[in-house]
């Protein structure tokens, strides 16, 4: 499927190229830089986090959250700190072995991350969204999506090891101060990215694509247009290589453009983790131009996620094994 021209538009293509829009959110959220940003800005209103201020307070290391309070309190704060979701029951056992571990270490954490605690009879709802199929269950939320999870209870030095790896892959154990809430602020107010936002809300990938490339080409350390651009440009390819692109991948292993742009769409509808492993499948068992062509395509996904998820990180460092 063609994306429609500038000047011409395709209804048809539009309602095509809307619907994977929807299928993409929560993998590459192109429609939601703007509120991404506000979400940013709320979040530095807030207190930053603090092991000195009592459970349940404002800038607690450790809170209750319901239904009512998740936005704020989860899905806001993310873009301050990483917050673990401890999801538990009173009747639960293993959930009072692995609960006072993690409160013991969000205090130790100091603020660098947030453990917001969900009672599951009491929000289930909340239970339903995420998806919990047994508790105790760990979920890791960075900048409003999943980052990394585990179900059971697990030892003490299992569980550290888990938020200091997303400690490290996320912020570095810093909290973003007052100067990086005012450029979230900056970044909603940018009348700049107001087209390109308007264009990728009526599926326009090529109006939405041209508007962040202005940017660019004005402003190429923009903080939010050059990322949106790869995000975009990505969208496009998955929605041209459309569903039929991994059937045709899997009947030609050896064709790199195939294995790339079936990595294009399960990127796109929100399979990090498929999309990352058949390019290394890739990397693993080719050479010379074929391999670095994958290596190649691989690193530009990297970018398209980002580095503060953790699965880039465990994608980069099993990319290095495969190369070296």
């Amino acid at each position: 499927m063609q994306p429609s021209r500038p000047g011409r538009p395709d209804p048809r293509a539009q309602a095509q190229q809307a619907q994977m829009a929807a299928a993409m959110a929560g993998a590459v959220d192109l429609a939601a830089v703007k509120a991404r940003s506000e979400a940013a800005a709320r979040a530095q209103a807030a207190p930053a986090p603090s092991a000195a201020a009592p459970a349940g307070a404002p800038g607690a290391a450790v809170i209750d959250v319901t239904e009512e309070t998740f936005q704020a309190d989860v899905l806001d704060r993310s873009f301050q700190v990483p917050v673990v979701l401890d999801l538990w029951a009173e009747w639960c056992g293993p959930c009072k072995q692995l609960s006072p571990v993690l409160e013991r270490l969000a205090a130790e954490g100091a603020g660098s991350w947030v453990l917001a605690k969900v009672d599951v009879d009491a929000n289930p709802a909340l239970a339903q969204g995420l998806r919990v199929q047994g508790i105790p269950a760990v979920k890791a939320v960075w900048q409003g999506q999943l980052v990394a999870e585990f179900t059971g209870a697990i030892p003490e030095e299992q569980a550290r090891q888990f938020v200091s790896e997303l400690v490290r892959a996320t912020t570095g154990g810093a909290v973003p101060g007052a100067e990086a809430g005012a450029g979230a602020e900056d970044e909603v107010e940018d009348p700049r990215l107001d087209a390109a936002e308007a264009a990728l809300e009526r599926g326009d990938l090529v109006a939405a694509e041209a508007a962040y490339q202005a940017i660019v080409d004005a402003e190429p350390d923009h903080p939010v247009a050059g990322l949106a651009l790869r995000q975009v440009q990505l969208f496009r390819r998955a929605d041209e290589a459309g569903p039929d692109a991994l059937a045709r991948a899997d009947a030609a292993p050896d064709d790199i453009p195939a294995q790339t742009r079936a990595a294009d769409f399960l990127l796109g509808t929100g399979d990090v983790e498929g999309a990352f492993a058949r390019l290394l499948d890739v990397v693993r068992r080719t050479t010379g131009e074929d391999r670095d062509g994958a290596r190649k395509h691989l690193v530009e996904l990297f970018s398209v996620v980002g580095d503060q998820d953790p699965r880039v990180g465990a994608a980069r460092r099993e990319l290095t094994l495969a190369l070296y």
